[in-house]
């Protein structure tokens, strides 16, 4: 049931860890314009039909603005989708095809730092008004062969309906990464990876929300269909944004060692039953989660290729010391106590200081007695409570 009053404190939060609509313009404009340089007559890659697109965070609305001025992070795809194989190319070539164009059009921009080469990807720093690290990933489309046991293993282990399988099925495609020892010999085995069919399972999830998204029309003034997805906003996208949030506060110290944000998105979009409010969707997320987390590998499985394990470093010897698996169940157990607290109806302070210690997020005080419909001369217990460990005050 919707509880306006929590409802609207939530909001309070989203507002401020929010990204502003020039910041997804920008990124439109970013990787439009890499677009526009891959198709230039001059460009080595014209004729390899290039496409360019955005993934991860930023696609799927779930972005949230970077803390202390810290740059934007932007994920995209470089798909060269005609006249390369893996029967004719290496992983290596096709990196190096995309890299030099990459480092031509960082010429070109005037873009002072060096394109750097990551694992799977190149990287590139990008500031004018605003400052975002771009991380572009060379692919080309995965086999017929591939796609349609693809196919075959989201409609048997995913249950995913057979329409949407299939179109997702379509988009997949093979990545290069330079630590397999593949890398520089003909290969038909590169890694598979389906960033746009993510995100049409993805939209499968936020369609659930039926009843709001109706309703976001209305406000909107115009049909979903024509919407970039960050301006849905529908509470699972919302509730992401705030759990991602408390995450990146809560392990702030310990980067590397929190829990990923596709294992937090997966297991909220599974976890998601169509709540048309945020405090119903969280309430829902937090509660089910874990009970999507298989007992055996993949214990996060991707739902657009089900063999992939988004969890496989929750028990690899090389990660063993960054404890991830119970990282994830701290995190999620502080999270349910710090959602409760920020459900508290009749205590400011409680709520005051959940948001400041779970999202770093400073609410004004007059604001949020408003939100609660407390009354503006009462008195609050100033009694401080001992935070210093996950200790739940308040059970969902």
């Amino acid at each position: 049931m919707s509880d306006d009053r929590s409802n609207s404190v939530l909001v309070k939060i989203l507002e401020k860890i929010e990204i502003p609509e020039r910041a997804y313009e920008t990124a439109e404009k970013r990787y439009k314009d890499i677009g526009e340089w891959f198709h230039r007559p001059e460009s080595s890659c014209v004729d390899l039909d290039p496409y360019i697109f955005a993934q991860g965070s930023f696609r799927l609305g779930t972005a949230n603005k970077p803390e202390n001025d810290e740059e934007y992070d932007l994920d995209m795809g470089c798909n060269l989708r005609r006249g390369l194989s893996k029967e004719k190319n290496t992983q290596h070539q096709l990196k190096t095809l995309v890299g030099n164009e990459l480092e031509q059009y960082r010429k070109a921009r005037a873009i002072k730092e060096d394109l750097v080469e990551k694992t799977r990807c190149w990287r590139m720093e990008y500031a004018d008004d605003l400052s975002f690290h771009m991380d572009i990933v060379p692919c080309i489309p995965e086999t017929d062969i591939s796609r349609s046991e693809l196919r075959a293993r989201m409609i048997e282990s995913t249950k995913l309906d057979e329409a949407l399988a299939s179109g997702a099925s379509e988009l997949a495609v093979s990545i290069t990464d330079n630590n397999d020892a593949r890398y520089k010999v003909l290969s038909s085995d590169w890694r598979i990876s389906n960033p746009e069919g993510y995100a049409r399972w993805f939209e499968s999830r936020m369609r659930t929300a039926a009843t709001f998204l109706t309703e976001r029309e209305m406000v909107v003034k115009a049909s979903i269909e024509t919407l970039p997805y960050h301006r849905w906003k529908t509470p699972l996208q919302s509730a992401i944004q705030l759990l991602k949030r408390h995450r990146d506060t809560m392990f702030k110290e310990k980067d590397d060692a929190k829990p990923i944000s596709v294992i937090i998105t997966t297991l909220a979009a599974r976890a998601y039953n169509g709540e048309s409010d945020l405090v119903s969707a969280l309430s829902r997320i937090l509660t089910s989660m874990e009970e999507h987390i298989q007992q055996h590998a993949p214990h996060v499985p991707n739902p657009v290729n089900p063999v992939e394990d988004f969890a496989d470093k929750w028990y690899s010897s090389e990660h063993e010391h960054l404890k991830l698996k119970e990282n994830f169940a701290r995190w999620l157990f502080q999270a349910k106590a710090d959602f409760a607290a920020l459900c508290s109806k009749d205590n400011s302070r409680i709520i005051l200081e959940a948001a400041n210690r779970g999202f770093s997020v400073d609410l004004d005080k007059a604001s949020v007695e408003h939100a609660l419909g407390l009354p503006a001369a009462i008195i609050t217990p100033t009694k401080q409570i001992d935070t210093t460990g996950p200790r739940p005050w308040f059970m969902l």
